[in-house]
Protein backbone atom coordinates (compact mmCIF):
# COMPACT_ATOMS: atom_id res chain seq x y z
CA UNK A 1 0.00 0.00 0.00
CA UNK A 2 1.29 3.62 -1.05
CA UNK A 3 1.39 5.49 2.15
CA UNK A 4 -0.68 8.77 1.70
CA UNK A 5 2.07 11.93 2.24
CA UNK A 6 1.99 14.05 4.85
CA UNK A 7 -0.15 17.49 4.17
CA UNK A 8 2.37 20.27 3.23
CA UNK A 9 3.58 22.80 4.63
CA UNK A 10 3.41 26.95 4.91
CA UNK A 11 5.53 29.27 5.00
CA UNK A 12 4.28 32.41 6.20
CA UNK A 13 6.90 34.82 6.14
CA UNK A 14 9.51 35.30 3.04
CA UNK A 15 10.82 38.08 1.07
CA UNK A 16 11.45 38.65 -2.96
CA UNK A 17 12.75 41.23 -4.97
CA UNK A 18 14.36 41.73 -8.21
CA UNK A 19 16.90 44.23 -8.21
CA UNK A 20 16.66 45.02 -11.94
CA UNK A 21 13.00 45.70 -11.79
CA UNK A 22 13.30 47.72 -8.29
CA UNK A 23 16.26 48.46 -6.00
CA UNK A 24 16.64 47.97 -2.88
CA UNK A 25 18.46 50.74 -0.35
CA UNK A 26 18.40 49.20 2.65
CA UNK A 27 20.86 45.68 1.06
CA UNK A 28 23.39 48.34 0.82
CA UNK A 29 24.25 47.50 4.35
CA UNK A 30 27.53 45.79 4.22
CA UNK A 31 26.32 42.92 6.43
CA UNK A 32 24.02 42.22 3.60
CA UNK A 33 26.56 41.59 1.10
CA UNK A 34 25.21 37.75 1.14
CA UNK A 35 22.13 38.62 -0.16
CA UNK A 36 22.40 41.52 -2.31
CA UNK A 37 20.81 39.63 -5.58
CA UNK A 38 17.67 38.89 -7.35
CA UNK A 39 15.75 36.32 -5.45
CA UNK A 40 12.11 34.98 -7.38
CA UNK A 41 9.77 32.21 -6.04
CA UNK A 42 11.78 29.31 -8.32
CA UNK A 43 15.14 30.58 -6.13
CA UNK A 44 12.65 29.21 -3.17
CA UNK A 45 11.54 26.29 -4.30
CA UNK A 46 14.95 25.04 -5.09
CA UNK A 47 16.18 26.11 -1.91
CA UNK A 48 13.41 24.78 0.40
CA UNK A 49 14.50 20.48 0.18
CA UNK A 50 13.99 20.21 3.57
CA UNK A 51 11.41 18.04 5.17
CA UNK A 52 9.48 19.34 8.86
CA UNK A 53 7.79 16.80 10.32
CA UNK A 54 7.73 14.59 6.97
CA UNK A 55 6.26 17.81 5.09
CA UNK A 56 7.35 19.45 2.39
CA UNK A 57 6.20 23.04 1.16
CA UNK A 58 3.51 23.39 -0.73
CA UNK A 59 2.24 27.00 -0.19
CA UNK A 60 3.82 30.38 0.81
CA UNK A 61 3.05 34.26 2.43
CA UNK A 62 5.50 37.32 0.58
CA UNK A 63 6.18 40.06 2.85
CA UNK A 64 7.01 43.53 2.19
CA UNK A 65 10.23 44.65 2.71
CA UNK A 66 9.93 48.86 1.46
CA UNK A 67 7.36 51.03 2.54
CA UNK A 68 6.82 51.43 -0.97
CA UNK A 69 3.50 50.96 -3.12
CA UNK A 70 4.93 50.01 -6.05
CA UNK A 71 6.92 47.36 -4.31
CA UNK A 72 3.60 45.76 -2.52
CA UNK A 73 1.58 46.40 -6.52
CA UNK A 74 4.23 44.28 -7.88
CA UNK A 75 4.15 41.39 -5.54
CA UNK A 76 0.06 41.37 -5.82
CA UNK A 77 1.13 40.91 -9.29
CA UNK A 78 3.67 38.33 -9.00
CA UNK A 79 1.00 36.33 -7.19
CA UNK A 80 -1.60 36.16 -9.15
CA UNK A 81 0.43 34.37 -11.87
CA UNK A 82 2.67 32.23 -9.15
CA UNK A 83 1.43 29.50 -7.86
CA UNK A 84 3.40 29.29 -5.00
CA UNK A 85 2.28 32.27 -3.11
CA UNK A 86 -1.45 31.98 -1.76
CA UNK A 87 -1.15 35.65 0.24
CA UNK A 88 0.59 39.19 0.39
CA UNK A 89 1.59 41.18 3.05
CA UNK A 90 1.76 44.65 1.74
CA UNK A 91 2.66 48.27 3.02
CA UNK A 92 0.74 51.40 2.09
CA UNK A 93 0.73 54.73 4.31
CA UNK A 94 -1.39 53.93 7.16
CA UNK A 95 -0.71 57.98 7.92
CA UNK A 96 -2.34 58.96 4.94
CA UNK A 97 -5.26 60.92 4.70
CA UNK A 98 -6.15 59.10 1.16
CA UNK A 99 -5.62 55.42 3.26
CA UNK A 100 -9.24 54.44 1.99
CA UNK A 101 -8.71 54.97 -1.50
CA UNK A 102 -5.28 53.90 -1.69
CA UNK A 103 -6.24 50.40 0.36
CA UNK A 104 -9.18 49.99 -2.40
CA UNK A 105 -6.99 51.16 -5.22
CA UNK A 106 -4.53 47.90 -4.30
CA UNK A 107 -7.67 45.31 -3.66
CA UNK A 108 -8.89 46.16 -6.76
CA UNK A 109 -5.72 46.49 -8.75
CA UNK A 110 -4.01 43.68 -10.01
CA UNK A 111 -3.35 40.50 -7.54
CA UNK A 112 -5.37 42.79 -5.29
CA UNK A 113 -7.37 39.88 -3.79
CA UNK A 114 -4.13 37.88 -2.97
CA UNK A 115 -4.04 41.35 -0.42
CA UNK A 116 -4.65 39.85 2.82
CA UNK A 117 -2.90 41.91 5.33
CA UNK A 118 -0.60 44.90 5.62
CA UNK A 119 2.82 45.70 7.39
CA UNK A 120 4.39 49.22 8.54
CA UNK A 121 8.33 48.93 9.76
CA UNK A 122 7.95 49.87 13.02
CA UNK A 123 11.28 48.42 14.42
CA UNK A 124 12.66 51.66 12.52
CA UNK A 125 10.06 54.04 13.75
CA UNK A 126 11.88 56.35 17.02
CA UNK A 127 8.63 57.49 18.13
CA UNK A 128 7.75 54.99 20.98
CA UNK A 129 4.00 55.65 20.41
CA UNK A 130 3.78 55.22 16.37
CA UNK A 131 0.97 52.53 16.78
CA UNK A 132 -0.85 54.66 18.79
CA UNK A 133 -0.53 57.86 16.74
CA UNK A 134 -4.41 59.05 15.82
CA UNK A 135 -3.32 58.75 12.14
CA UNK A 136 -1.80 55.39 12.26
CA UNK A 137 -5.08 54.39 14.09
CA UNK A 138 -7.08 55.89 11.55
CA UNK A 139 -5.33 53.78 8.59
CA UNK A 140 -5.69 50.48 10.80
CA UNK A 141 -9.55 51.08 11.18
CA UNK A 142 -9.72 51.30 7.23
CA UNK A 143 -7.27 47.94 6.83
CA UNK A 144 -9.83 46.68 9.24
CA UNK A 145 -13.20 47.80 7.68
CA UNK A 146 -11.68 45.75 4.50
CA UNK A 147 -11.32 42.76 6.36
CA UNK A 148 -7.13 43.16 6.32
CA UNK A 149 -5.29 41.51 8.91
CA UNK A 150 -2.35 43.31 10.30
CA UNK A 151 1.81 41.74 10.70
CA UNK A 152 3.12 43.67 13.59
CA UNK A 153 6.92 44.24 12.98
CA UNK A 154 8.56 45.32 16.16
CA UNK A 155 11.50 44.99 18.33
CA UNK A 156 11.52 43.78 21.46
CA UNK A 157 11.77 46.95 23.58
CA UNK A 158 8.48 48.13 21.45
CA UNK A 159 6.36 45.31 22.51
CA UNK A 160 4.40 47.44 24.58
CA UNK A 161 3.04 48.80 21.35
CA UNK A 162 1.90 46.33 20.07
CA UNK A 163 0.30 45.24 23.50
CA UNK A 164 -1.43 48.57 23.36
CA UNK A 165 -2.68 47.93 19.76
CA UNK A 166 -3.94 44.73 20.79
CA UNK A 167 -6.12 46.18 23.45
CA UNK A 168 -6.72 49.19 20.85
CA UNK A 169 -8.17 47.27 18.19
CA UNK A 170 -9.78 43.86 19.54
CA UNK A 171 -11.15 43.30 15.74
CA UNK A 172 -8.19 43.47 13.97
CA UNK A 173 -6.55 40.10 13.33
CA UNK A 174 -3.06 40.62 14.21
CA UNK A 175 0.04 38.27 13.80
CA UNK A 176 3.19 39.52 16.03
CA UNK A 177 6.44 39.28 13.37
CA UNK A 178 9.35 37.19 14.20
CA UNK A 179 8.40 36.74 17.64
CA UNK A 180 9.02 40.06 18.39
CA UNK A 181 12.53 40.14 17.71
CA UNK A 182 13.85 38.59 21.01
CA UNK A 183 16.97 39.67 21.87
CA UNK A 184 18.68 36.13 21.79
CA UNK A 185 22.22 36.79 21.69
CA UNK A 186 22.20 39.10 24.10
CA UNK A 187 20.78 36.35 26.10
CA UNK A 188 18.79 37.99 28.39
CA UNK A 189 15.41 37.23 27.83
CA UNK A 190 13.05 38.07 30.76
CA UNK A 191 11.89 41.32 29.60
CA UNK A 192 10.87 39.68 26.36
CA UNK A 193 9.42 37.00 27.73
CA UNK A 194 7.02 39.08 30.32
CA UNK A 195 5.88 40.93 27.36
CA UNK A 196 5.04 38.14 25.18
CA UNK A 197 2.90 36.56 27.85
CA UNK A 198 1.23 39.85 28.44
CA UNK A 199 0.37 40.26 24.50
CA UNK A 200 -0.78 36.52 24.27
CA UNK A 201 -3.31 37.11 26.52
CA UNK A 202 -5.25 38.78 23.46
CA UNK A 203 -6.84 35.89 21.74
CA UNK A 204 -6.98 37.69 18.51
CA UNK A 205 -3.30 38.36 18.47
CA UNK A 206 -0.98 35.38 16.93
CA UNK A 207 2.40 35.07 16.37
CA UNK A 208 4.97 33.57 14.07
CA UNK A 209 8.33 31.02 14.87
CA UNK A 210 10.48 33.00 12.32
CA UNK A 211 13.87 35.47 11.94
CA UNK A 212 14.69 33.61 15.12
CA UNK A 213 18.27 32.36 13.70
CA UNK A 214 18.89 36.16 12.55
CA UNK A 215 18.41 37.55 16.23
CA UNK A 216 21.06 34.51 17.27
CA UNK A 217 24.60 34.42 16.42
CA UNK A 218 24.69 34.27 12.96
CA UNK A 219 27.78 31.84 13.21
CA UNK A 220 27.79 29.98 16.19
CA UNK A 221 23.42 29.83 16.79
CA UNK A 222 22.30 26.18 18.38
CA UNK A 223 19.00 24.48 18.93
CA UNK A 224 19.73 25.55 22.77
CA UNK A 225 19.33 29.17 21.62
CA UNK A 226 16.61 29.08 20.00
CA UNK A 227 14.74 26.55 22.52
CA UNK A 228 14.09 29.00 25.32
CA UNK A 229 12.51 30.97 23.04
CA UNK A 230 10.38 28.53 21.68
CA UNK A 231 9.55 27.59 25.07
CA UNK A 232 7.41 30.59 26.02
CA UNK A 233 5.99 31.32 22.86
CA UNK A 234 4.62 27.71 22.92
CA UNK A 235 3.15 28.10 26.34
CA UNK A 236 2.21 31.86 25.89
CA UNK A 237 0.52 31.15 22.40
CA UNK A 238 -0.72 27.46 22.17
CA UNK A 239 0.21 25.48 19.07
CA UNK A 240 -3.27 26.39 17.24
CA UNK A 241 -2.07 30.60 17.16
CA UNK A 242 2.00 30.32 16.09
CA UNK A 243 2.95 30.04 12.71
CA UNK A 244 5.92 28.49 10.60
CA UNK A 245 8.06 31.13 8.75
CA UNK A 246 11.27 31.19 7.37
CA UNK A 247 11.88 34.80 6.93
CA UNK A 248 13.79 33.58 3.79
CA UNK A 249 16.04 34.96 2.18
CA UNK A 250 17.53 37.01 5.53
CA UNK A 251 17.75 33.29 6.58
CA UNK A 252 20.43 32.95 4.76
CA UNK A 253 22.62 35.24 6.88
CA UNK A 254 22.31 33.00 9.64
CA UNK A 255 22.22 29.25 8.09
CA UNK A 256 19.26 29.38 5.79
CA UNK A 257 15.88 28.04 4.91
CA UNK A 258 16.61 24.30 5.12
CA UNK A 259 18.99 24.54 8.34
CA UNK A 260 15.53 26.64 9.95
CA UNK A 261 13.14 23.89 8.93
CA UNK A 262 15.43 21.51 10.30
CA UNK A 263 15.93 23.35 13.72
CA UNK A 264 12.21 23.35 13.68
CA UNK A 265 11.89 19.72 13.12
CA UNK A 266 13.74 19.41 16.13
CA UNK A 267 11.94 21.75 17.85
CA UNK A 268 7.88 19.87 17.49
CA UNK A 269 9.37 16.72 18.81
CA UNK A 270 6.63 15.79 21.16
CA UNK A 271 3.59 17.40 19.62
CA UNK A 272 0.97 15.79 18.47
CA UNK A 273 -0.01 15.74 14.90
CA UNK A 274 -3.11 18.06 15.44
CA UNK A 275 -0.58 20.54 16.76
CA UNK A 276 1.83 20.11 13.98
CA UNK A 277 -0.31 20.93 11.62
CA UNK A 278 -1.37 23.79 13.06
CA UNK A 279 1.69 25.40 13.20
CA UNK A 280 2.87 24.18 10.04
CA UNK A 281 0.32 25.46 7.73
CA UNK A 282 -3.65 25.61 9.88
CA UNK A 283 -2.54 28.32 11.56
CA UNK A 284 -1.64 30.47 8.77
CA UNK A 285 -4.02 29.19 6.24
CA UNK A 286 -7.02 30.37 8.78
CA UNK A 287 -4.99 33.60 9.41
CA UNK A 288 -4.53 33.95 5.60
CA UNK A 289 -7.65 32.87 4.44
CA UNK A 290 -4.84 30.33 2.02
CA UNK A 291 -7.09 27.92 -0.44
CA UNK A 292 -6.98 24.32 1.72
CA UNK A 293 -4.57 22.30 -0.06
CA UNK A 294 -3.44 18.24 0.99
Amino acid sequence: MTATPAPGIVDAHHHLWDLDQRPQAWLDDPALTTIRRTFTPDDLRTTATRTVAGRRLHSTVAVQCMPDVPETEDLLALAEREPLIGAVVGWADLTSPAISDLLDGLLAGPGGTYLRSLRHLVQGETDPGWLQRPDVERGLAAARDRGLCYDVLVRSHQLDQAIRLAERFPGLPQVLDHAGKPPIADGDLADWARQIRLLAAHPHVLCKVSGLITEADHEKWTIADIRPVWDVLLSSFGPDRLMFGSDWPLANLAGGWNRWAATMDELLDGCSATEIHALLAGTATAFYRLPARS
